[in-house]
């Protein structure tokens, strides 16, 4: 890769790293601000509610994943990512000095929930910027090495969040955690916030965008709208299906596997979180390493053994870490979990960049997939925390694998996608019926345009 495609992509990590540490800072602290904004009473009612806000987030984000994804596809990649860490200072500001409940009763819970659907719909917008931009930054045969990175920003931003946590955790009382030490967090992440923006006003834009005109839509005026993403609406329906499985799992065993060691698994809140900061920084280091083995050889190798592995081995691995009991067991098991999701984490945003011809990419990518995140990732913490207090908590982990089964049979069935040329995607044929594709000189054999299931 040459340097200015390195500056690419390194501008495009280090904001996708602020914003998803403003996104997960509200997970892995909520356990100390659950008790702010709602009534004292049953502490997993309180995360209830915590998490039930968590949830709305997600389904704002197909709201910012129509809005943002047109803006990346008619003003550019630049133009949204720089509107989506925006939206993301705002919304960590309205956090850090929401008022509690003994202040303002549920007003305080009313400023948290605008502050997270301005989050969700910035997120909703920032996959899929992020995902484009960093495909396409990319040469042809290190595209899936370059868009490993959109999750590396992302774990990193998580790291952050969780080293923060454990340092405030050694250097604050809990009494004083519960009380306003959570608020430090989205203090540095809006002041974070602030630094990428200055960065994006900055950064190249793509040069497979700057050199599209109607970028495989039928016209120039098409770009990124509801009627060019509909000529293209059963690769928008595969990505919902690739996305099922493997955001179900994703936030399971990052989002709230603090929570269930400390709640379910009976580890102190203390050491939980250090068991998910070290397992998260392994999986981190590992998603280039599996981005490099697909473009060697293929996407769907990678998502299969993800699906698979996902499919038979989460129900032991739940039922494992419940009984962990301590430090060692846990991280292991952790590890494992995380490694199995990387088949899917490491190449999931170049696989759905590469069904869309460039006119309709970020909009093909940024709506379906906050529709499958919405259904199946922002609800995944709250169903697990319904499971446990209905007292059948194991039922989570049969639903987890259960979602794992249904992208396996999409992983099946789909086409490798490594081959596509992101510049002709749908450039001769338009509509996804068509047949005929044309390959990157720097890859193998021409594959089809529009890589559907079969």
């Amino acid at each position: 890769m040459g340097r200015q495609q390195w500056k690419k992509i390194w501008v495009g990590s280090a904001g996708n790293m602020v914003e998803w540490f403003d996104w997960f800072v509200y997970a892995s602290f909520a356990t100390y601000f659950a008790g702010s904004f709602f009534p004292s009473g049953n502490p997993t009612a309180q995360l209830m509610n915590t998490a039930g806000i968590f949830a709305v987030g997600f389904f704002m984000r197909p709201v910012g994943g129509w809005l943002l994804g047109r803006v990346g596809d008619r003003k550019g990649r630049k133009a949204a990512l720089t509107l989506t860490v925006s939206l993301m200072s705002a919304s960590a500001v309205l956090i850090a000095i929401a008022p509690t409940y003994g202040v303002a009763g549920y007003g305080g819970a009313a400023v948290l929930l605008v502050a997270r659907l301005l989050q969700g719909l910035s997120v909703g917008g920032e996959y899929a910027a992020s995902a484009t931009y960093l495909t396409e930054a990319s040469d042809a045969d290190r595209r899936g090495f370059a868009s490993s990175f959109q999750y590396v920003s992302m774990t990193a931003g998580q790291l952050l969040g969780l080293g923060l946590q454990i340092v405030l955790q050694r250097t604050m009382s809990d009494d004083t955690l519960h009380s306003w030490g959570w608020r430090i967090p989205f203090i540095i992440g809006a002041l974070g916030a602030a630094v990428v923006f200055y960065l994006r006003r900055n950064m190249l834009e793509t040069e497979v965008y700057a050199e599209s005109s109607e970028g495989g839509v039928e016209r120039a005026d098409d770009k990124g709208t509801m009627k060019a993403l509909w000529q293209h609406r059963r690769q928008a329906f595969l990505v919902v299906a690739l996305t099922m499985g493997g955001t179900v799992a994703y936030y399971t065993y990052t989002t709230y596997l603090t929570k269930y060691l400390s709640n379910s698994a009976g580890l102190p809140k203390e050491a939980a979180t250090l068991v998910s900061f070290c397992a998260l920084f392994v999986f981190m280091c590992v998603q280039p390493l599996a981005g490099m083995l697909s473009d060697r050889i293929g996407r769907r190798p990678l998502l299969i053994t993800f699906a698979v592995g996902s499919t038979f081995l989460t129900v032991p691995i739940m039922t494992l870490l419940q009984h962990a009991g301590s430090f060692w067991p846990a991280l292991g098991l952790s590890l494992l979990a995380l490694l199995i999701i990387t088949g899917y984490t490491s190449i999931n945003a170049c696989v759905k960049a590469e069904l869309f011809p460039t006119g309709i990419r970020a909009l093909g990518v940024a709506l379906p997939y906050a529709l499958g995140n919405a259904l199946f990732g922002g609800t995944a913490e709250y169903v697990a925390l319904w499971f446990k207090n209905g007292g059948t908590e194991s039922g989570y982990y049969w639903y987890v694998a259960g979602c794992a089964a249904v992208s396996l049979v999409v992983y099946l069935a789909m086409k490798e996608t490594r081959d596509i040329d992101l510049n002709r995607v749908g450039a001769e044929t338009g509509p996804p019926s068509a047949e005929a594709g044309a390959a990157s000189p720097a890859s193998g054999p021409a594959k089809t345009d529009a890589p559907l299931a079969s």
